[in-house]
């Protein structure tokens, strides 16, 4: 079964997102949650969706992207202004980081 693309970003399940991050050197994780502090993917860079506007410069649009939060709204919006922003190979975790967690998959604190 393959990803649904959604308006410009594909939604990854947790093994589909895991698999990315182990395949793709250059991806960048994204964590869109005011709670980064209480745990997050292992690798992933904190910009809340609050100050992503201000962030966007930043990051290389060249580079494939994987935005979660702690719940889709937020997730949704980060992954969205990236594809508005110009990103191409954007991608958002299905379920966020609690479907991370219950897939048994490593979080970092």
């Amino acid at each position: 079964m393959s990803p649904a693309t959604i308006v410009g970003y594909t939604d990854l399940t947790p093994a589909q997102a895991k698999d990315l991050i182990a395949t793709e050197k250059d991806l960048v994780i994204v964590d869109v949650s005011p709670y980064y502090a209480n745990g997050h993917l292992p690798g992933a860079v904190s910009i809340p969706l609050s100050v992503l506007d201000s962030k966007i410069s930043t990051l290389d649009k060249t580079k494939p992207h994987l935005v979660y939060c702690h719940g889709d709204e937020p997730s949704i919006a980060g992954a969205q202004k990236l594809v508005d922003a110009g990103f191409s190979r954007v991608y958002r975790l299905e379920g966020n980081y609690a479907a991370w967690v219950s897939a048994g998959y490593q979080v970092s604190t």
